[in-house]
């Protein structure tokens, strides 16, 4: 799924950690990420709207009206299914004297890396996954424009174009569509994550349910709690 016009990468599909970003890691996609071999995606969205037959209807038309309220909610999920090998990751602490550049971690290690970041909270900001990113080709940008040559995008939500413009027209508060590889990906939690290991292969099959939220409570406020009473 790593095959991607002039994006150069071996993965198409990475879990950022909430430490991503920090110590200028945004522009990487290496630095407090992990990268996941994915053989299929499945994307699920539900709209919630409450629904009401209307009595009667069909009494005076011949035909039943449902009245609906669009409230504007959904559940947003991505399953994924893939496997595990080696691989290299690369961590960057806030520790002075911390251990620093890539390093090569076995199938067994990433799988219990995943395990214990889903067992954590959002306010482990070095273990919690928040953000999902799935990359794709794209040759609209984000204007409605046709690209001179297309560009690796990550999945998300957002609509092009401005806020109260383009596809956004009636959006007051909308979203920032993607531009390149490095922009933010779906913001969220793990749901689940499932492995099986096998004693005849030497990689780790694995199912994942990434949910779409804004996740709370996040950052860094009990690390900033216990050095206030350290």
């Amino acid at each position: 799924m790593a095959d991607l016009a002039g994006a150069n990468l071996e993965h198409a599909v990475f879990l950022k950690l909430g430490s991503y970003g920090t110590g200028g890691s945004s522009e990487d996609l290496v630095t407090n990420s992990i990268p996941l071999k994915v053989t299929s995606i499945s994307i699920s969205t539900s709209k919630t709207i409450p629904s009401l037959e209307v009595p009667f209807s069909g009494a005076l038309s011949g035909e039943s009206v449902t009245a609906a309220l669009d409230l504007g909610m959904a559940s947003k999920s991505i399953s994924l299914n893939g496997f595990i090998l080696e691989d290299t990751i690369t961590k960057k602490w806030a520790e002075d004297g911390a251990p620093t550049g890539a390093k090569t971690y076995t199938a067994i290690e990433l799988a219990q890396m995943i395990h214990s970041s889903v067992d954590s909270t959002g306010l482990q900001t070095y273990q919690a996954i928040n953000e999902l990113v799935f990359l794709y080709d794209s040759k609209v940008d984000n204007n409605g424009d046709q690209r001179t040559s297309t560009q690796v995008i990550p999945f998300t939500y957002a609509s092009r174009g401005n806020r109260k413009e383009r596809d956004n027209r009636g959006a007051v508060l909308a979203s920032t569509f993607p531009t390149n590889q490095f922009s933010t990906g779906m913001k969220g939690f793990v749901r689940s994550f499932n492995t099986t290991i096998d004693s005849e292969t030497i990689d780790i099959s694995f199912d994942l349910q990434f949910e779409v939220a804004q996740v709370f409570p996040s950052g860094n406020i009990a690390t900033t709690i216990a050095d206030a009473i350290s």
